[in-house]
């Protein structure tokens, strides 16, 4: 089955994070990157807050980076398979 992108021509991982991410956010992220996480991709839906889903280096665990600067490992976010 062949998905049609929604989000067009824009990037899953925006080169700004800076807009996306606030300062706890960064700080969070900037220390589970040093273990091999990584931003698989930012949800950016219209008129909501931005949701940061990261994923482990094995790629088999997901994880929400909520606006606290927590990550929320038992996230409830559906995703395409």
């Amino acid at each position: 089955m062949v998905y049609e992108h929604k989000r067009g021509e824009v990037d899953p991982v925006p080169d700004n994070l800076l807009k996306f991410l606030n300062e706890a956010q960064l700080m969070t992220y900037h220390g589970v990157e040093r273990f091999g996480w990584y931003i698989k991709f930012i949800r950016r839906p219209l008129f909501q807050r931005s949701v940061c889903v990261l994923t482990d280096p094995e790629g088999s665990m997901i994880a929400v980076l909520e606006d606290d600067g927590s990550i929320n490992e038992n996230a409830d976010i559906q995703l395409r398979t």
